[in-house]
């Protein structure tokens, strides 16, 4: 049994199992959110439910948020700035802008507080089976202070480099994630087409230089991956939703650093296209319907 004492805030649908991965690796886990059945799951997994920030962090010696955005990040900080004991560490979960993140390192700094910014990638899933991986920022100190309890809610865990780092890495990433499966998308609807059978594609595709995590585990089409979200009528998984919101990310730090980033700004406006149509709760890979076309729903 460990020491550390864990606050958790945000337990939605990545916080609520990552926070039960915790206390089943031995952690003390005191967690809050403002949705009741969030607080209802995450009190069945285990986690002791609080009924505001301030009893949530009360004895914590590390301090997990996983939030919607930014501007939630900052007002949630600037409340534990108040609460939480010097030297104590922080550690942000959530996908926000580099620049907020930046932000609230600042703050934790100047209350001799230590902190990472973590985003991870993995998904739903990945937080259930503690399979995440999570792409880290901040002081080296801070890191391996951190690193057991990412390691109880994660397979891989990197060390990215200084303040903001962590949410640059995801970024990053995941805009080639949305281009790279809009390409798979495009392929599977060309083939189809073409009378190339969707399993043909994938046999030959996934072993050769098309392979991509986009086709080899997220397939957009049912058949060929089995627990790909095609299978279950793009029931997500990761919401296209999400997705917009990390190439909207991505969009606003290129314009920031002076990046030119001509398909990521593609991705984003066919993925804002997918969301505007009502697509938002599916699956990203589900953006293989509205690039077939209305005649193919299938």
């Amino acid at each position: 049994m460990t020491t550390e004492i864990i606050g958790f805030i945000g337990l939605g649908h990545m916080g609520a199992p990552m926070a039960a991965n915790l206390v089943r690796a031995g952690y003390s886990v005191c967690g809050f959110d403002l949705s009741e059945a969030a607080r209802a799951q995450a009190q069945a997994d285990g986690v002791r439910i609080a009924i505001d920030v301030q009893q949530a962090v009360q004895n914590a010696t590390i301090i997990i948020t996983m939030l919607p955005a930014g501007k939630h990040v900052i007002s949630v900080w600037k409340e534990l700035m108040a609460l939480a004991a010097p030297d104590t560490l922080l550690i942000d979960c959530s996908t926000i802008d580099v620049e907020n993140a930046r932000k609230a390192h600042q703050m934790a700094a100047e209350h001799r507080l230590l902190s990472i910014d973590a985003p991870v990638s993995g998904g739903v899933v990945g937080a259930g089976a503690g399979t995440l991986t999570f792409m880290a920022g901040g002081e080296k100190a801070a890191f391996e202070r951190a690193a057991p309890v990412l390691a109880a809610m994660g397979r891989r865990i990197v060390h990215c480099g200084d303040t903001g780092a962590g949410q640059a890495a995801k970024i990053c990433n995941n805009m080639i994630l949305g281009i790279s499966m809009i390409g798979v998308c495009e392929a599977f609807a060309l083939g189809e087409k073409l009378g190339l059978s969707q399993q043909a594609l994938f046999d030959v595709a996934s072993t050769s230089s098309g392979q991509c995590w986009a086709l080899t585990t997220n397939c957009p089409v049912p058949g060929p991956v089995p627990a790909s979200p095609a299978n279950r009528d793009y029931q997500p998984g990761f919401a296209a939703s999400l997705m917009l919101k990390d190439l909207k990310l991505a969009q606003a730090a290129a314009a920031s650093a002076g990046a030119t980033t001509p398909l990521g700004a593609q991705a984003a406006q066919l993925y804002n296209l997918f969301n505007a149509i009502g697509c938002g709760n599916e699956d990203f890979s589900g953006i293989i319907r509205m690039l077939r076309g209305k005649e193919n729903k299938q």
